[in-house]
């Protein structure tokens, strides 16, 4: 049988190793007792020596109740009797009548020791940042563009070979403390934008490595940061407004598909394949992204829907790159109560567990002791669970409920009916062949066993929405119709090699991205032309400007706004500063078509960019860039020095 461990999670401890804080909190138990009896309160606690100097702390329940927390999930071995955080705290402190716990009482000691740290102020700090932000911001750069260089990335098995500018940032890990700060600070820009948008993360990058080398320019030179950062806030407030005035619609299937080979890197054969996909399921469809058993790719349409709700906690996350929950052939439970003890879900975890199948909770809510039981065992490799919250409110809630009920083969634990969740089989738990869990959505790709029962359902649905008379519920009845009948479209990516694969699932993940950015707030034209031809459009911004260093950060985005054109040129073997002087003499949507070396109309000539991406890339470059501004010190661990290698016996190398 299966045996599931029980308490919450949380990394780290107070920089000891976690097995060490139980080792210090650990109770000799005496005949099944403790030292003192049945009274687990006067328990002797053993604390077992160390050649260091340590500190002792008086530590309050809650404190403590972090600490074991803190260890379980790596130090604890499986429990075959299920108990209780709080259960499991009892059986080892001793609680006073102000809530504190007394380990001097109890002569037991918990320690912390802390590691030293460095500082650095003022020009100091700021040339780190500086340094960190240009080596990233340089490795993402190379890939801007349809003549962007590939980048390698040295990986566990096989290196990666990659083009995509959030991968890059999030691969590199610089050796200099304070030097990989700045470079963190870049890699939020880039995964900013990613979630925001889903592509333009190295327009992001290279936006905000600008504003802030002429920010701190500006800052050495006496400016005041802060209003500095406030005129950048405000003239990038107007830039926004004035990209919402030129952006125009998306117009059929030629946009769309110009979207998506202008992100996929002018791979035409993806942006064709992301249009067929669009057509098949419709603009407000769903689009996976899977691997193919053969060499081709292909689009699918397969049953399934996707739902308005993440993942409840970050620690269900199974694909740490995408901070995704992905699960193949999972059982699910579909179920309109509240899921707090852990005892009303130990059977059926025990039985998914034996039958090695994931499974996914959808309820009202999971928390408290069945939230913190299901996570510290998802981190331990016990169990490969995931949950959601239910989607919608009231009676649609029910409703919605239902439709996945049907979607997916289970049979739905309603609790006006009396079906309670611990009396819940696993012949009553649904069936899906795919689910794909983010924070703000999860997409349930159906097995094919259940088709027949969903056309049914969508068949009654239509029924419901034809005797109707009310807006409302015709509104909701066709959005249940639509989630239903429209499918998934799953793009099925195949390739010779393992590398090749991988780099192209990132190319059609970005395409698929600005296509839906494009769908929803329009497009404007490509190649950082619209960045270029917006600067044109700060000085009656910063008219508006009455600080003088207000005025400043207004000429700090005007400057910035031409870095991505002038790269995108750079990396084509053009002098960037030339081809952003045309584009500046031209019209609105005139622009250098890099691929094809010529200035003409970008967006007749489907150089195109989703005007989401290009708004995002520069409200999170202007956000992270008046941060580093107003820094003004960094703390960072101080460098440990090498320790020398012990000696090994003969044959064995350390």
């Amino acid at each position: 049988m299966a045996h599931v461990s029980t308490g919450p999670h949380i990394k780290g401890c107070c920089f000891w190793k976690q097995e060490k804080v139980l080792e210090r909190l650990r109770f000799v138990p005496n005949n099944n007792k403790t030292q003192y009896g049945k009274n687990p309160s006067k328990a002797k606690a053993v604390r077992p020596s160390y050649p260091h100097t340590h500190t002792s702390y008086s530590l309050t329940k809650a404190a403590t109740l972090e600490a074991l927390t803190m260890a379980s999930a790596n130090a604890l071995t499986s429990a075959s009797v299920l108990c209780s955080p709080k259960q499991s705290l009892r059986r080892g402190v001793s609680h006073q009548h102000n809530n504190r716990v007394n380990y001097r009482q109890s002569r037991g000691r918990f320690v912390v020791k802390s590691s030293a740290k460095e500082i650095s102020f003022d020009q100091h700090s700021r040339r780190a940042l500086q340094a960190g932000i240009d080596k990233l911001a340089d490795a993402v750069g190379l890939t801007l563009g349809p003549r962007g260089r590939n980048v390698v990335l040295d990986e566990y098995g096989s290196p990666k070979v990659v083009n995509d500018g959030v991968t890059i940032a999030r691969a590199i890990e610089l050796p200099d403390a304070m030097e990989n700060a700045g470079a963190a600070l870049i890699r939020e820009v880039a995964s900013k934008t990613n979630d925001s948008a889903g592509d333009g993360t190295t327009t992001a990058s290279i936006l905000a490595r600008e504003i802030i080398k002429l920010g701190l320019l500006s800052v050495t030179s006496g400016a005041n940061p802060v209003s500095i950062k406030k005129g950048i806030e405000k003239t990038v407030q107007g830039l926004v407004d004035e990209l919402e005035n030129k952006s125009r619609p998306v117009k059929g299937r030629d946009d769309v598909k110009a979207v998506a080979s202008i992100s996929a890197g002018n791979d035409e054969q993806i942006g064709t394949m992301i249009a067929d996909a669009i057509d098949k399921v419709g603009p407000d469809g769903v689009l996976s992204i899977e691997s193919s058993s053969s060499f081709e790719t292909s689009v699918e349409v397969e049953e399934g829907m996707e739902i308005d709700r993440g993942y409840i906690s970050p620690q269900f996350v199974t694909n740490p790159e995408k901070l995704v929950v992905e699960f193949e052939n999972a059982r699910v439970l579909v179920t309109d109560q509240k899921i707090s003890a852990i005892k009303d879900i130990i059977p059926l975890l025990e039985k998914t567990t034996q039958l090695r199948a994931p499974l996914l909770i959808i309820a009202e809510d999971v928390s408290g002791e069945a939230l913190a039981t299901l996570v510290v065992n998802k981190l331990r490799g016990i169990l490969n669970v995931a949950a959601i919250k239910a989607p919608g409110f009231g009676e649609r809630r029910k409703a919605l409920l239902q439709d996945i009920a049907i979607l997916t083969g289970a049979e739905f634990q309603a609790s006006d009916l009396s079906l309670l969740v611990e009396n819940t089989s696993v012949e009553q738990l649904g069936l899906a062949r795919k689910v794909t869990i983010s924070k703000d959505s999860t997409t349930i790709i159906a097995d094919a066993a259940s088709k027949d029962e969903l056309q049914a359902r969508i068949a009654q649905l239509k029924k419901e929405l034809s005797e109707t008379d009310s807006v409302y519920d015709t509104e909701k009845l066709a959005e249940r119709i639509a989630k239903l009948s429209g499918g998934v479209a799953v793009i099925k990516v195949g390739a010779a090699t393992e590398t090749e694969l991988e780099d192209r699932k990132l190319r059609i993940e970005d395409a698929k991205n600005a296509t839906f950015a494009a769908i929803e707030e329009g497009i404007v034209p490509g190649g950082g032309a619209a960045l270029v031809h917006l600067s044109a459009y700060v000085p009656a911004i910063k008219e508006k400007l009455v600080d003088a260093d207000e005025r400043l950060g207004a000429d700090i985005v005007q400057k910035a706004l031409v870095a991505p054109a002038a790269l995108i040129a750079q990396n084509a073997g053009i002098e960037g500063e030339v081809v952003v002087d045309k584009i500046r003499d031209s019209e609105w949507e005139v622009g250098y078509n890099a691929m094809t070396d010529k200035y003409e109309n970008l967006v007749d000539a489907g150089v195109i960019d989703p005007a989401k991406v290009t708004r995002c890339a520069l409200q999170n470059a202007a956000s992270v860039a008046g941060m580093v501004l107003t820094t003004q010190a960094i703390v960072v661990e101080k460098a440990k020095p090498k320790s020398a290698a012990a000696a090994a016996p003969q044959g064995m190398t350390v």
